[in-house]
This record gives structure tokens, sequence and C-alpha cells, in this order.
């Protein structure tokens, strides 16, 4: 096997697929290679709908292969350690593989192990999740045959994939149940260790009135700590003030979004942030370049770039770091700078969402000429039709 790269990519999700059939469409003389170990490619932003019952889990999954941009050597490999100061990274086989450049883009690693009791309970009992492949078809199970009760939504303190997720399907939950006719029945409760609904504060202000509208009880600066399936109990640590207290909650349907962090392998290398317990890479936030090793760019959920673990800010991202590192490579100052752009697709319900845009100070960036804190029928057409198509035949193809 060949062991040295021009530009050599860590992880073939979104992210990684996106930034080489970008930097091949800008210079296709470049050697690039793809270390990723999975043959399997997930649209993960449609498992929302999965959960709710729009989508069919199999929609969502195509082969990688189908995807690696033609010129690129895919590496079906694992990277396991990280030799930044020889330009050099070891693979799970045991390979070492050498690099001019190196991106590094293998997502978050999602903590169910965080949550005592959550690995044992998790699909069975009520307790679903939209955050696995395994697991979203479930989620659907619990809505649709809940006929009343307690039904509670989770959110972590700290990072999670997609912030708005969490909130999407509990919004699907409370719409399924008023469909039928059971909402009165419902009491739905969500659980969530943010202070608010959203940091951006138009859109926190309509989220608040979509609560009210379903009759959800929030409790705010609250995190998972415990599942004890057999009593169908939610254990959480409340923070108020300057104190925590344990509040049990009992279930019939328990959603669990689970906290994000780096993968162990980054977490322990050298090029994590230093003492930083999530162990994101140390990324310049605007230019996506390492801040110590300055032929490393890193983009996605793994970067330092704040609470944006989104596929939007991937695109957004990848651009910029396109621009950057070929401009590294021609031994030029960095052009290009990311602006901190994420967004959060709220869905509010069969057929409504809020497509909320903002930028690392909750400045509100959005893209069509609408008021953005509203709920809209076309919104929901674009991610229930356009998003996908444009996902799959777009995006990772570098073309959009």
């Amino acid at each position: 096997m060949k062991s040295h790269y021009q530009v050599l990519i860590i992880g073939g999700g979104n992210a990684g697929l996106s930034v080489a059939a970008q930097l091949l469409r800008r210079n296709a003389s470049l050697n690039v290679a793809i270390v990723e170990p999975s043959d399997k490619h997930y649209y993960q932003p449609g498992w929302t709908l999965v959960g709710g019952g729009v989508f069919d889990i199999n929609s969502t999954v195509r082969d990688e292969a189908d995807y690696i941009p033609s010129g690129v050597k895919w590496l079906k490999d694992g990277a396991d350690k990280f030799d930044p100061d020889n330009n050099m990274i070891m693979t799970k086989s045991g390979d070492s593989i050498t690099y001019d450049f190196l991106v590094v883009c293998c997502g978050a690693q999602l903590k169910w192990n965080a949550v005592k009791g959550l690995p044992e309970a998790l699909g069975k009992n009520g307790v679903c999740s939209i955050y696995r492949f395994d697991t979203a078809p479930y989620t659907y199970e619990c809505i649709k045959n809940f006929q009343g009760g307690k039904a509670v939504f989770t959110q972590p303190g700290g990072f999670n994939k997609c912030g708005g997720a969490p909130q999407k399907i509990m919004y699907l939950a409370a719409d399924n149940f008023r469909r039928r006719g059971i909402l009165d029945k419902a009491d739905i409760s969500f659980f969530t260790g943010k202070p608010g609904m959203l940091r951006v504060k138009e859109i926190n202000e309509l989220l608040l009135k979509v609560v009210k509208r379903y009759g959800i009880k929030v409790t705010y600066m609250s995190t998972l700590v415990e599942i004890r399936g057999d009593a169908k109990e939610a254990v959480f640590e409340v923070t108020k003030g300057e104190s925590k207290e344990r509040v049990t909650a009992q279930y019939d349907m328990l959603h669990v979004s689970p906290m994000a962090a780096a993968p162990d392998f980054i977490k322990n290398s050298p090029l994590a942030v230093k003492d930083d317990p999530f162990g994101w890479i140390d990324v310049d936030k605007a230019t996506l370049q390492h801040n110590r090793y300055k032929n490393i760019f890193s983009l996605g959920d793994v970067a330092n770039t704040g609470d944006t673990k989104t596929g939007a800010a991937v695109h957004k991202q990848t651009p910029v770091l396109v621009d950057n590192l070929l401009s590294a490579i021609d031994k030029k100052s960095l052009p290009d700078k990311y602006n901190g752009y994420t967004s959060c697709p709220l869905i509010t319900g069969y057929g409504k969402l809020v497509l909320a845009e903002f930028d690392h100070d909750n400045k509100l960036l959005p893209t069509f000429p609408l008021d953005p804190a509203k709920e809209r029928y076309s919104m929901w057409l674009l991610i229930k039709y356009v998003m996908p198509w444009l996902y799959w035949n777009r995006i990772l193809k570098g073309k959009y």
C-alpha cells in the first residue's frame, strides 16, 4: 500500500467526502487519500424524520464506495495515532502513512455510557433515540404506540450533534399525539441542559410559543444522569444557581439525546485542545487551520469551532477549508474565513419548520428573504425533499 499522500483526509463522512471532491474539482493533479473504515454512508439529518414516521430508515444509507470521488484513494481503515511532528499517522491495522497536509474530519462520538443504565435500556421498553441508525425506527414505534401518559425528552448540556434535533422529535411526537386526539392525555416534559430553548433571541421566543401550544413542561439546566429501566425512571441533575439537586421523572416514553465529544483517539492525541474535556481539535475558528501544526486543518463535529455541530456548518466550512488548504499548498497566506454559520432546521410539527440560521454571535444569517422567526410549510418541503437530494447528488460530489 502506498504510504505517502499529498493530502490525507481522516474521515469519509459529509466533511471528508465534500472536501475531497471540492479539492479535486479545483486541482485534479492533487494526490489525495481518505482514511475511512465504514463501508456505509449515512444521511444522519434524515433520522429525525425516520423517528417521526416520515422517512424509511433505508433511504438514509448508501454504499460509501459510491461516493469516494474519482481520483481519490480510499484507505478502508481507521486512524489510531497521530505523530504530527513527523507528518505521520498510524492506522488501526498497524500501517504508517505520511502526508504533506492533513485534514481531520472524523466526526464526534456519542457518549451513551455517560448516562448510567442507558446502554442497557436503549431500544426497548419505551427508551428510544433518533441519534442511532438502529434505534431511530424504534422512536417512531414509541410515538405511534403511545396512548397517553408521560413522554420525556432530553437534551444534554455541553455539546450534542445537531442541537435542534432533541426538540424536533419532541414537536413531531406532540403533533402526532394532537393528530390522534390524545394530546390532552400526554404529559410531555423536556429536560434540557441549556438555559433556554435556543441561543438566538428571536428563535427562542418563537419556540416558547411552540412549547406552550403543545403544553410541554420545560426544565432548564438539567442533565440526564441515570435511567432505571425496570422502574421506568429517569434521573436528572438540575442546576439551580450554585446548587444542584437530583430529580426523578417517571416515563412511559423516554427519548434520549446523548452528549457528544471527540473520539478518544483524537482526544488523546497532540491535535486536541490541551486539557479540553471534550477533546476537540485545536483549530483557528476562522481559518480552520491547526493552531500549532500549520499543515493540519480540521472541520465538522470534531473541530473546536464552537457549538456548531451540524451538516449546515460543514457545508459552509468546506469551501473555506479548501480555499485555505490550496493556498497553504501554494505557500500563500490563507484567504478565507468561516463566520461561525450554523443552521437548525427546527421542525415544529408535520408540515411546519423554522429555518434558524445564525453565527457565533447569535446573529441571524437567513439565506432566504423571509422572516426567519416564523414556521413555514415551504421550509418543511425544503428539508423533506430538497436537502436529501442535494446531499446525495450535489454536496457529497463537491458541486454545491
